[in-house]
């Protein structure tokens, strides 16, 4: 009994060379069976039933549905309609109901595709491509575009573009600019009345002056949303070298101003911060720093030659009325801009809606074709 144990034993072990005995016929008694993946003998024949990695990896790598496709294309397509409509300035016609309907298609087929397994991929690349390239963002960037340039030729009828073309001003009568002062003699009065102001000042007050800035020439514009023939006129300004603070001294810098513009046919001068300028009291300690004009840092003097179109300014800034320092940073702002004095006098003309004498002729044959405006 015991030596045919002992030859089964043998049996068991003999051969295998430090290898796992095989288990005997039937199992071993009472083996619990595992679950998992069954490894394979490497001397056994391969299983028939066991799927193999190359197998896994085919069934994971199937082809996007054509939902996704669809998607990716639509996408891809209403962006590029978009941006061609920006490139031709169609931006109206981006808001149309058109473009809109067509988003929401395009919003729908990508919701559609995102929910399928196989079209998942190609629909999130169609959802970011739309979110970058719609109605809202093209056409945003379109209307900016488009106020910048100042075209708005999208969408207008002929009758608007006719409009546009206006060379006059909306509301205005346009024999006011054939009547009134033209350009050249607006120049020509004011570079006169400012050569006998500095004369007088200088004589009586002993101040030097230095030009600020340069004139500017601007078209206005017609009411119509273009441009008239029409411009505003703004004149290179002067300026005194050396501060005005003494109240006194003020009061007469300003009366001898007051006597030039008289010789040249000018109103009284008008003082904007003064107590009888009609401002409100608030409003004039807001613009000008203090209700009472010995505690202003700035003094605002006007008169017009209407009905010509002639306006004179003439300001004192006076830097020693700013004890918050606030007002010294606006003024420092300003001279870096124009190189202007801190302090001191300074005069300018303004004019509005002259016409140039070399545009005359012309202003008069296109009013021709605005009878009744």
């Amino acid at each position: 009994m015991v030596m045919d144990h002992e030859k089964q034993r043998a049996r068991y072990v003999a051969g295998t060379e430090g290898a796992p005995p095989v288990p005997p016929p039937g199992g071993y008694r009472n083996a619990r069976r595992q679950a998992g993946p069954v490894v394979q003998h490497p001397g056994a024949p391969a299983m028939s039933g066991t799927a193999t990695a190359a197998d896994v990896a085919s069934a994971e790598k199937k082809p996007a549905n054509a939902l996704g496709w669809i998607a990716l294309i639509a996408g891809i397509l209403f962006a590029l309609i978009l941006l061609i409509m920006l490139a031709i300035g169609a931006t109206d016609a981006v808001y149309g109901v058109t473009m809109l309907t067509l988003q929401l298609v395009v919003v729908a087929v990508v919701i559609g595709a995102l929910f399928t397994a196989r079209g998942r991929t190609l629909a999130a690349v169609a959802l970011a491509v739309t979110l970058i390239f719609n109605v809202a963002t093209v056409g945003g960037i379109g209307a900016l575009q488009t106020s910048a340039s100042g075209s708005y030729d999208g969408m207008k009828t002929d009758e608007q573009k006719h409009e546009e073309a206006y060379p006059g001003i909306k509301g205005t009568d346009p024999q006011d600019a054939l009547t009134q002062q033209s350009l050249e003699e607006v120049k020509t009065e004011a570079d006169s009345l400012f050569a006998d102001i500095r004369e007088r000042i200088t004589a009586e007050y002993g101040y030097d002056w230095v030009q600020v800035g340069d004139e500017d020439l601007r078209p206005e514009r017609n009411g119509y949303g273009g441009e008239s023939m029409l411009i505003e006129y703004t004149s290179a300004g002067w300026a005194t070298t050396e501060p005005i603070q003494d109240y006194s001294l003020k009061l007469e810098v300003m009366s001898t101003i007051d006597s030039v513009v008289a010789e040249h046919g000018l109103p009284t001068l008008y003082s904007f911060n003064g107590e009888y300028s009609g401002i409100d009291a608030s409003m004039i300690a807001k613009l000008y720093g203090s209700e009472d004009p010995r505690e202003q840092h700035t003094w605002e003097y006007y008169t017009e030659n209407y009905p010509d179109p002639m306006r004179f300014y003439a300001n004192i800034f006076d830097l020693s009325n700013d004890p918050s320092g606030d007002f010294l940073t606006t003024r420092e702002a300003q001279n870096a801009r124009t190189g202007e004095p801190l302090e001191g006098l300074q005069m300018v003309v303004i004019a509005s809606a002259v016409l140039s004498d070399a545009d005359r002729a012309e202003f008069e044959q296109k009013l021709q074709e605005y009878p009744g405006f």
